[in-house]
Formats: C-alpha cells, structure tokens, sequence
C-alpha cells in the first residue's frame, strides 16, 4: 500500500468522528527573529496532547471485525501509547501496551486514564527499540495485530492529514515545513501529501542530536541501526527508523539535520517563557532547527509541527540545567583547594567575577591530605565571561579542571 493524496483524504474523513483538526498558530515573535512567515502548527492541543492519535486511529478504525477480536499490541516511548490506548478506548479494542522503563510517570498515567479499562501496559527494556522487541514478541505469541508507531502505511497515512490540514488552511501557499523526526512517520506523512500537491515545497526534518537515526540512515543510504542513543528527548530516541519511512523520506524530504539536546531545551524555555507553550522535548525539535536555516527561510513562509505537549513537570529542572549548559552560561570544575585557611576566600575574592555566581558545591576535607578537591558549578550572566574567568583562575594558579558533558565523570556528578 502506498501513501498518496487519496490514503490521506481517506484517513481525514475517518478522524473527522473524532475531531483533532489542530490550530495553526502564526508566531509574531518567530517571524520578526527570521525575516519569514512562521506558523506553528499546533498538535499540543490534541486531546492526546500530540499528533500520535492521528496515526493509531486511522490503522484501528481501518481493521476489521475478526482483527478486533484478536486485539491491539503496541510499542511505545508514550504518545503513540496514548493515541493507541484512547483509539482502545473509542473502538472497544482491548490492547496491550509496551513502554520503556525510563518513560516519564505523566506518560504512563495518561496512557491508564485514555485506555481505561481497554489496555494493559508492559515496561520492558530501557530505550524504545527495546519495548519494540519485546513487544513484537508478544504479538507474535498472542496472534493480535500490532499497531507500528510510524512504519505502517496507514498510521503514516493518519499523520499525513497534519500536511493536508496545513495546505488547505493556507491555500497551499508554503515555501517550508519543518518537522521533528523519531521513526519517520510524522514527516514521511506530511512529506508524502506535500510534495505530491508541490514538489517545490521544501521539507526539512529535525532529530535530536543524540538520537540522529534517520540522518545517519541518510548518510548511509540505508536503514542504519545506531549503537546508542541518547534517550532525553524521549518522544524521538528511536535507533532505528522503519523501511518505509526510511523510503518516503530518501523520496521526499529534503534536507536532514539534528540539534544538540540543550538547544532543544532552550527552545522549550523560550515556548513557555513566551508564548505560554508547554512542549515536551521532540515537540520542540522542529522549532529548534530554525537557527540552522534562517538565511534559507528569509522572505518565505514556513511551518513547524510542534508535534506534542506530554512533558512531565519534574523534568524542568534538568531542561534548566541543559540549556544553561548549551549556552555557555553553566560550567563544573574539579578545583583541588589547599588545605589551609582563606582558600575559598581567595577563590570567590580575585577568580569569580561580580555577576558569577556558585551554584554548586561540594568538598570534602580530606585527613592527612595538602589538597582537597571540590566540585564547583558556576552559572554566568553571559557566556563571554567565561574566557574572563578561565584566566582568573589561571592567574591565582587554582589547580582545576574543566569537566565537560562528553565525559564519563561529568555524568556521573552531574
């Protein structure tokens, strides 16, 4: 089954019962940073809070009777697992749900709440192709249809209507449409209505820096499992894409590229901070990657999914910390102090400037010891005081050491 203008239209007349035709939102604030048209198209707002409902309806409202019967299996890191678990819910589906063991809690509650009494869910494995394994296993076990989260005709099909409803609002008048990128299945539906509608229209995918799956399958030329990945922006740590997203995306889109994690977090500050917007990591992806193409998107209009809104609240003070982190404006150092009075003094009077400020510490006095060494986190007003600083340090000979976030060390104190 291929994907075209008719699948879509098809799987837009099945959603219409359910009603999740998002808003698109033009940003005042966007368009003056990048001289260009931005709108964000708004799939926060689902019911679901992201696009994910779009895809698993369209697949279950497209089985049969005798495939109902034998129930739904999925796997999910969490919006996929929501949009399946409501569609449960909807068509009187019994499903079961596998999920990472990090996922965080908020997703797992809501899974149970739009599932009710229709689902089950299954923690297996730490990373999302994990939980696939285990999921298709079960599948396998229990004869049940299993519901992809993105390589399936008809689920790429459902997320392509996101494409469709964006041509039809602004009479096809789109120059870019900037998408997140997980497995593919976003992207490769908006892709696929796109670019059959106009070929000239540019489509431009956005990964996570540590989980760039489908850039590298790109680079590769084919589907090219990663070794590891970063699993912080949860919602797109996919290592492996899926064959058919893989083709419609070598097919259609046209430029690749991913962001570093503090950037993504930086972006979801800035959503809130101005705007009010509450968005989950992958759901800023697509807006994050706009500093990468602003001299490309100058005088055009352009769209940038922001593809959900599930972020759990007890994560923001790690959002805080990668962003500063990305800026520049948070560094750690190992300082090894001498053990004698006025050390700390020395260091916080002539190595810190006036707006440094210490937001970490912790030194223990070593026995029989001449050095004590101290984790020291300083945050900065800019992130041009940094060089100041360095020289300050060097100039009181502190013996130190600079971590940085690529280190095993700096993970663990971190």
């Amino acid at each position: 089954m291929q994907v075209t203008i008719d699948t879509i239209n098809e799987a837009a007349t099945r959603l219409e019962t359910i009603g999740v035709k998002t808003p698109l939102q033009f940003s005042k604030r966007l368009s003056k940073q990048y001289n260009a048209k931005v709108y964000i198209k708004r799939e926060d707002l689902q019911e679901v809070r992201s696009f994910k409902i779009r895809g698993a309806y369209n697949k279950m409202s497209s089985l049969n009777e005798k495939e109902k019967n034998r129930g739904v299996v999925c796997a999910s890191a969490g919006n996929h697992a929501q949009g399946v678990a409501y569609s449960c819910a909807l068509l009187k589906i019994k499903g079961v749900i596998f999920m990472p063991t990090i996922t965080p809690s908020q997703k797992i509650e809501k899974v149970k709440y739009f599932g009710k009494a229709f689902i089950e869910i299954k923690l297996a494995g730490t990373t999302f192709d994990e939980a696939m394994a285990a999921a298709k296993t079960y599948c396998e076990e229990q004869k049940a249809v299993f519901i992809h989260a993105f390589d399936d005709p008809l689920v790429i099909a459902g997320q392509g209507t996101v494409g469709k409803e964006i041509y039809e609002e602004l009479d096809g008048n789109v120059d870019v449409v900037v998408s997140c990128i997980g497995g593919g299945g976003l992207i490769s539906g908006i892709a696929s209505y796109m670019k059959q509608k106009n070929p000239d229209m540019q489509i431009i995918g956005v990964e996570p820096e540590g989980a760039a799956s489908m850039y590298t399958s790109r680079e590769q030329d084919k589907v090219t499992p990663l070794e590891k990945i970063d699993n912080f922006v949860d919602g797109a740590a996919v290592g492996t894409v899926g064959t058919i997203t893989f083709a419609i995306c070598k097919q259609y889109v046209d430029e690749i590229m991913f962001v570093p994690e503090g950037k993504v977090c930086t972006t979801m500050i800035e959503l809130y901070q101005e705007e009010g917007i509450i968005a989950e990591p992958a759901g800023a992806l697509a807006l994050s990657g706009l500093d990468a193409i602003a001299k490309e998107i100058e005088g055009k209009t352009v769209v940038c999914i922001l593809s959900g809104g599930n972020n759990d609240i007890t994560r923001y003070p790690e959002i805080m910390e990668r962003s500063l982190v990305y800026q520049g404006k948070k560094h750690y150092f190992l300082i090894s102090f001498a053990q004698k009075p006025g050390q700390l003094k020395k260091f916080v009077n002539d190595a810190l400037g006036p707006t440094d400020d210490i937001v970490r510490f912790e030194y223990i006095k070593k026995t029989n010891k001449a050095q004590g060494p101290a984790l020291v986190g300083i945050e900065l007003q800019d992130k041009k005081d940094f060089e100041p600083l360095i020289e300050r340090m060097k100039k009181i000979e502190l013996n130190f050491r600079l971590l940085t976030k690529d280190e095993l060390l700096y993970d663990y104190l971190i």
